[in-house]
């Protein structure tokens, strides 16, 4: 089964991890101070479906015992998770300006579809280049 998680920082400085889909009217979602404790939460939350499942039907169905999450990052929570990216440098490799980046990140202001469309190539890109990389 695939999940795709929307992870988002909201205006209190936390994180939210949620999907739409559910797993048999089981509801998934996460919650944390970081990214990475939200994770944490949302794959417990997988878990526990799981076990609720099995409760109900005495086994765990075939198409729940694989299962794989796509998570889907606003920018604010991109940044927090690879926090060893450094921005200023970011956004010149991807050729935004560096105090728009830094709001982004921050989450004071927001990037449109075209700025964001250039953050994505300029992630794709930089992945492309490092699976490429050899030492």
């Amino acid at each position: 089964m695939k999940i795709t998680a929307i992870v988002e920082k909201g205006s209190d400085g936390l994180y939210a991890i949620y999907s739409e889909q559910e797993m048999n009217n089981h509801g998934l979602g996460g919650f944390g101070n970081s990214v990475e404790i939200a994770k944490a939460d949302f794959m417990q939350s997988i878990e526990e479906a799981k076990l609720l499942i099995q409760a109900d039907q005495g086994k765990l169905p075939k198409e729940f015992t694989d299962i794989h999450v796509n998570f889907k990052f606003d920018i604010a929570s991109f940044f927090n998770y690879f926090d060893w990216i450094n921005v200023s440098k970011f956004a010149s490799y991807a050729g935004i300006n560096e105090s728009k980046l830094r709001q982004y990140k921050s989450g004071v202001a927001f990037a449109g579809e075209r700025t964001t469309q250039k953050l994505l190539a300029a992630i794709k890109r930089l992945g492309s280049e490092l699976s490429a990389a050899s030492l």
